[in-house]
């Protein structure tokens, strides 16, 4: 099964797939979200951090992130037929964080050593997850947002599999 996890943002966005078979990422990137929506291809499931309310003042970029969320799951719908909530599709940053690091408290850092931590260390260098260019590990590639796009994938993978074996499938 892949999945299509996205860390969203006011004018570009980060994401990848995620495919939780072979525990690979064949496709990633930090994109502009009229590209996003334009090339959005109907995987398996897709995933989205969503905003969260922490108590604090928030600004104009917040809310045209949100406005940008509303417009993926749009595409999402209408693309591939379905007719997916915000409820099945969000994924919080505290629930990534309480998934991979089992504190709310984790930092960004935390949650990378975490994502690294999970895939096998094969490649070159100092941080073999990732690799080197003549050496490239299976995160090879992967930065910025899309860290964040890879711990909603992740997050978003643990969830499926508790729900289905919940259900008995």
């Amino acid at each position: 099964m892949r999945i299509l996890a996205i860390d969203p943002g006011t004018y570009q966005s980060g994401w990848v797939v995620y495919d939780t078979e072979d525990h690979s990422i064949p496709f990633s990137g930090i994109t502009p979200n009229e590209e996003v929506v334009e090339t959005m291809d109907v995987e398996s499931h897709l995933a989205i951090e969503m905003v969260g309310c922490y108590g604090m003042a928030v600004g104009k970029s917040v809310f045209e992130t949100c406005v940008w969320i509303g417009q993926f799951i749009r595409a999402w719908n209408v693309g591939g037929n379905c007719k997916d909530t915000l409820e099945e599709l969000a994924v919080y940053r505290r629930d990534v964080k309480l998934y991979l690091c089992n504190s709310v408290r984790a930092k960004d850092a935390n949650v990378r050593q975490a994502i690294l931590d999970k895939f096998k260390p094969y490649g070159g260098g100092k941080t073999p997850q990732v690799g080197t260019k003549k050496q490239p590990g299976p995160l090879y590639g992967i930065k910025s947002h899309m860290w964040a796009a890879l711990g909603v994938a992740l997050t978003f993978a643990a969830r499926l599999k508790e729900e289905e074996t919940q259900t008995g499938q």
